[in-house]
């Protein structure tokens, strides 16, 4: 189960979910490649590139981009930091007693 004390078992019901609806799709797809096979030498595809590449490109991308937002995320946590600081003072630092 992933589960953190600042998220709960929510993330864990939404990941489950998530892999059920998957599962389901591929099943679903299965089916449906199984029904096209007897149109599919009667039908001329374009020249795309093979399925293994696209999600290869799609994944390599989708890794690129978190990235990003990971450093665009903690590039934001930094430059607020005066300002937490601040928030977070000598108060803070008592257990927020005054």
């Amino acid at each position: 189960m992933t589960e953190s004390p600042s998220t709960g078992r929510v993330p864990s019901d939404v990941l489950d979910a998530i892999r059920k609806s998957q599962d389901m799709m591929v099943d679903a797809t299965k089916r449906l490649v199984d029904a096209l096979q007897s149109v599919r030498a009667s039908v001329q595809a374009p020249d795309l590139p093979k399925p293994e590449e696209l999600v290869t490109n799609v994944y390599n991308f989708t890794e690129e981009l978190l990235e990003s937002q990971r450093k665009f995320a903690e590039g934001m946590l930094e430059a607020t930091k005066p300002l937490r600081s601040a928030q977070e003072g000598p108060a803070a630092e008592k257990g927020g007693k005054n």
